[in-house]
């Protein structure tokens, strides 16, 4: 039998969200499962986006923002009263459509999360050295910056930024890797180093990735999530979801109808 605390990383019950009077999500359920990679597909301003900064409560931040219902991450609802912020956005990390390098050096962005959140917690301290060569590594980035981790991350290409940024928030050893449109800065040629990478950080993370590229989604996801009007129409196998889609909401998008 399937243990359901193992074999779900995210889920949500009658989440809403409203920016001031405007509701943007409607009674959102959703179980995202653990290890696996997730994409959210949908229209512009569907909800995609708004539901993928809530899990990390980035929307927080706007003081005109309402949430009820709940979302849970390993089992605890991270909008109880008893929850840090610093807790959840180390459990959760975020990659953003365009890479975001602080300006400082190669070394110093792999170890800028790492030595905050490890500050007065002996159990996270371990060699800086090890550390960053391991976070690059994951990322296959080690090979093309290794002799040089002292020049400025802004000095790489877009890809390398971007995988920089991923590398960034490992050390800390998130559960979750929320990604927006991480390839939508980067050429084709960039936009296939990335999907492979987050098609080898698979089984290792919990990666949900919004795109509005349909043909990304179906390479680079094992499931799929098609959102609609700040609602979820549909979620399930992204091979079945291109294939047999139940829904006609779903098989219109996909085939170009509308959106």
């Amino acid at each position: 039998m399937v243990d359901e605390k193992q074999a779900y990383a995210i889920r949500t019950r009658k989440l809403n969200l409203w920016y001031g009077t405007f509701q943007a999500l409607f009674d959102v359920d959703l179980a995202i499962r653990s290890g696996m990679i997730t994409s959210l597909i949908g229209p512009s301003g569907c909800g995609k986006s708004t539901f993928l900064r809530s899990i990390n409560r980035i929307n927080e931040r706007l003081g005109y923002v309402r949430i009820n219902g709940s979302i849970e991450v390993l089992d605890k609802n991270i909008y109880d009263p008893d929850v840090e912020l610093i807790q959840v956005r180390k459990q959760v990390g975020m990659v953003f459509q365009r890479p975001n390098p602080l300006p400082l050096s190669i070394r110093q962005n792999v170890l800028f999360g790492y030595d905050i959140h490890s500050r007065g917690d002996s159990s996270m301290r371990a060699s800086a050295d090890e550390i960053v060569e391991s976070a690059l590594r994951q990322v296959l980035l080690w090979d093309q910056v290794k002799d040089r981790l002292d020049d400025r991350a802004i000095n790489l290409s877009l890809e390398q930024q971007q995988k920089l940024c991923i590398a960034r928030l490992l050390p800390v050893k998130p559960a979750v890797l929320l990604m927006d449109e991480p390839c939508s800065a980067l050429d084709p040629k960039g936009t296939e180093a990335v999907e492979e990478l987050i098609w080898e950080l698979r089984g290792k993370y919990t990666i949900l990735i919004v795109t509005h590229n349909m043909a990304q989604a179906r390479r680079a996801s094992e499931e799929c999530i098609f959102m609609l009007m700040g609602k979820v129409i549909e979620h399930t196998v992204t091979g079945d979801l291109f294939v047999t889609p139940k829904n006609r909401e779903t098989a219109d998008y996909i085939e170009g109808r509308y959106g």
